[in-house]
């Protein structure tokens, strides 16, 4: 079920490119700029992560915490022990758990300040990975299939996870839930798309570079190919943008796919999704989705089951199969 590229011509890119000044100057700036941005970015974390941690600079709040918590629990252990509520008791109560609640949101606050920095970092050095800020000192270098797959891996695994506040839902692109129809990927988003090849249509993982809203079509390349990049140009219809963050399975159970629902899931060291049913969903926040691809060389036409990331399950339209 994997996907095999054919050889195609040479590796000639490039070869009678001009190269000017200007260009080197641009890159070079642009290669500045981004690590002094990285650098500005972990400066605020560290101060973020500290503030959160650091226990002399926030001893009186954590020591407060506590208290209300402790205050809490005396609280309801006397009013089992009277057995009766009073009014006393309850806007003792009432005031206790605004507060626990006020400390928590706090602490809750720094920790989404401290992702954002840490998904803003990831996205600098994911776009300096792949080309899109010009590092002109070194080649940029061709990616190998073990690389792109440990990548791959490795982007699954940092996928940011979704944490409500309270009362919120989980929103689009949190696990299983899709994106609105007026959603626009963003150029650098990863998606599946859905192309032709060979007389057969595949759904491949891909990378969106424009998106034209006159025609209302995306310009994306293909993950896997190679150095000269394999363009697209797709309707909407045929892009399904991936989860951009994981659903916890304890507080948003809601957010994931649910047993023996059809999906299109990315086939282990491949690029490619292929229609799946969920044989169990992540149980824990760190866990994987068990999927049973379609497989016909199966006698149930099922194969076993494989662990498939949050980040690469996405729904599936088309109808099961017969």
């Amino acid at each position: 079920m994997g996907r095999t590229k054919s050889g195609g011509g040479g590796s000639n890119v490039g070869a009678s490119s001009s190269h000017s000044p200007s260009s080197d100057t641009n890159s070079t700036s642009s290669t500045a700029a981004a690590e002094v941005r990285i650098k500005d970015l972990l400066k605020e974390l560290y101060h973020l992560i500290h503030q959160v941690q650091d226990f002399s600079s926030m001893q009186d709040e954590r020591a407060r915490g506590e208290h209300n918590l402790t205050n809490i629990s005396k609280t309801h252990e006397r009013m089992q022990q009277e057995q009766k509520v009073t009014p006393y008791y309850k806007n003792k109560l009432k005031g206790l758990y605004k507060t626990a609640m006020q400390d928590a949101e706090l602490e809750a606050e720094l920790l989404r300040k401290a992702l954002d920095k840490i998904a803003e970092v990831k996205s600098i050095r994911e776009n300096r990975r792949l080309g899109k800020i010009k590092d002109s000192d070194r080649p940029k270098p061709i990616m190998r299939r073990g690389v792109l797959m440990t990548m791959l891996q490795q982007n699954a695994q940092t996928l940011p996870l979704w944490v409500s506040k309270p009362g919120e839902k989980p929103p689009p692109l949190c696990g299983a839930i899709t994106a609105d129809n007026n959603y626009v990927a963003k150029p650098g988003d990863k998606v599946a798309a859905r192309v032709r090849s060979d007389d057969e249509e595949n759904w491949i993982l891909a990378e969106v570079v424009t998106f034209n809203s006159s025609t209302n079509k995306y310009d994306v390349d293909d993950i896997d190919a190679d150095e000269g990049k394999e363009r697209h140009t797709l309707s909407k219809r045929r892009i399904v943008p991936l989860p951009i963050w994981k659903a916890n399975p304890e507080t948003d159970p809601e957010a994931l796919f649910t047993k023996n629902m059809l999906v299109l899931a990315l086939y282990p060291q491949t690029t490619c999704f292929y229609r799946a049913l969920i044989h169990e969903p992540p149980k824990k926040p760190q866990d994987d989705y068990s999927v049973l691809f379609e497989d016909t060389s199966y006698q149930d036409g099922y194969s076993p089951p494989l662990m498939v990331a949050q980040r690469y399950v996405i729904a599936c339209k088309e109808d099961k199969k017969k």
